[in-house]
């Protein structure tokens, strides 16, 4: 992405990271907000009316309910630790490379393969719900990471071997060389 020099000028060399300036937006931080206050609103419900839901559930809408109720939390979590890890970057408790390296550790799934059992329609409303939202935000999630990660492959252009080479042979025997 080319910008501006200081003087104004076009300056091609000049990259804009879209992570970093992600990082420090007003958009990541409502995203951030987002995510944990799903993360705190799945927890009240699943310690206090989930709980009451769940034992008037029989089975095997009981079965579904426990696997539901885990995979939110799993997901949340795995959420709130990407969040968590973005927002460490654009603080500056974390360099991109060990962000990098503590996003490996999280499981983010493929886009649209985290579906909800089939059984989710027989599950209280509330459940539903921040199942729903989980999975939107999920979504968001995984995009973003996904465009991070593209970011951070190094563009095609970019110093190579290859590349030093062919400039080697070029200033030994011209533009022949190419």
């Amino acid at each position: 992405m080319a910008g501006r020099s200081r003087s104004g000028d076009r300056d091609d060399n000049v990259t804009v990271s879209f992570g970093a300036k992600f990082a420090r937006s007003d958009q990541f931080k409502m995203v951030f907000r987002e995510g944990m206050a799903l993360v705190e609103a799945a927890a009240t419900y699943l310690d206090g009316d989930g709980r009451k839901e769940a034992r008037k559930l029989k089975p095997p809408h009981s079965l579904a309910y426990a696997t539901e109720s885990m995979r939110l939390t799993t997901r949340l979590m795995q959420l709130a630790s990407w969040l968590l890890i973005r927002r460490a970057v654009s603080e500056g408790e974390l360099t991109p490379e060990q962000a990098v390296e503590e996003q490996r550790k999280i499981k983010l799934p493929m886009m649209g393969s985290d579906q909800p059992s089939r059984e989710l329609g027989h599950l209280p409303a509330r459940l539903r719900e921040l199942v729903e939202q989980s999975v939107k935000l999920q979504e968001r999630v995984i995009r973003l990471d996904q465009m991070l990660r593209h970011e951070a492959v190094p563009p095609a252009d970019a110093d190579s071997p290859l590349k030093s080479q062919l400039s080697r042979l070029r200033a030994a025997f011209g533009k022949e060389a190419e």
